[in-house]
This record gives C-alpha cells, structure tokens and sequence, in this order.
C-alpha cells in the first residue's frame, strides 16, 4: 500500500486513540507514535494479495491447521502497546490467544507486505526493523516491480531473495512452499 507520513513541525507522539479517531474511511498505521496513512492499493496489489493469502488459507485447511489468515485491513496491536498499530497485508497467526474481535495482541507468526510505489521505505526499513524486533518469526517483502521476494528468517537470522519465477519455502511450515511463477496479476 502507499503510504504517506503525516508531516509535523513538532514530532508529537500520536496513540492508537488517535487512529480509531481517523475520519471515516482513513486508514493509517502507528510506530513508535508517529502516524503513516495509507493510500488505496493498486489491483495488482489487490491481486497480489488474493492469490498469495488464499494459496496459505488453503494449505492450513489441508492440513488442518490451528493458524489463522487474515489480510488488511486487520489490525495488529505489535508490542501490546498504544503507540504501534500496523495492518500488514496478510497476517498469519498461529496462537489464537493473541486473537480477539480487535484484531492481534502481539507479534504474528508470519507477515507479508506486498510494495506500492508509496510503501517502499516503510516496507523495506520501518517495518523490517519493527517486525524483527516485536517477535515476528518470518517476514517477506513481495516487490513486483522489482521481480523480488526477500525473505527474512528472524528465527534463524537469514535472509533469502527470490524472484517471481521461483518457489519460495515458508520457514513456519515443514513442507509448504508458494510458487510464484503460478501466480498471475495481469
């Protein structure tokens, strides 16, 4: 999603009071108190997100699995505080007590971002930082302009880059892999 950060001549420190009070239809995120709105995703995006969300959603009901898909906007209370609050565009969370009619209470299991010429910074620094220090166990930054998978580890501290012709192991899952090369946004 692009994301635009609110400019201020002061740095104020913004609360997830602040984003519930948004107008109707606004939508933004929160780190460390500073407010990033978010602009409309583009349908390759949007496609993005269907295909890639509904090839996970399909494998944990294969599988029988406890964990849980959710796709944004949904709501991710980071560090159980009230200056972060993101909405990553697909969520995997494997503890459903963290779980609730809000959205998730702590670090999910997996997160996926997919760039928009306007998320770039907060997509491959902002977050990447936040992410791997709130306890996300993997994350990947799908960038289709730039043929690029990049995949962080924070479990096993790496990092792999792929391309969308190749397939790409998630690192929750023993034997689950996603093929980008299938996946179609045109």
């Amino acid at each position: 999603m692009n994301v635009v950060r609110k400019e201020e001549t002061c740095k104020e420190t913004y609360t997830i009071d602040d984003i519930y009070a948004l107008p109707e239809g606004e939508r933004a995120e929160l780190i460390e108190g500073q407010i990033y709105y978010l602009a409309t995703p583009s349908r390759t995006h949007q496609r993005l997100l269907l295909s890639l969300s509904r090839k996970i959603a399909d494998y944990i009901d294969i599988h029988q699995g406890n964990c849980e898909v959710n796709i944004a906007p949904f709501a991710v209370f980071l560090n159980n505080d009230d200056i972060n609050y993101v909405e990553p565009d697909i969520s995997v969370i494997c503890d459903p007590s963290k779980l609730d009619e809000k959205g998730c209470h702590g670090a999910p299991d997996w997160i996926i971002e997919i760039v928009s010429p306007g998320s770039k910074q907060m997509d491959y620094y902002k977050k990447l930082l936040k992410y791997g220090t709130a306890g996300v166990r993997e994350y990947w930054i799908v960038d289709f302009e730039k043929n690029r998978i990049t995949v962080y580890d924070f479990q096993r501290d790496s990092l792999e880059e792929y391309a969308f012709s190749d397939k790409v192991k998630a690192g929750i899952y023993e034997d689950f892999e996603i093929d980008f090369s299938e996946i179609s946004v045109k």
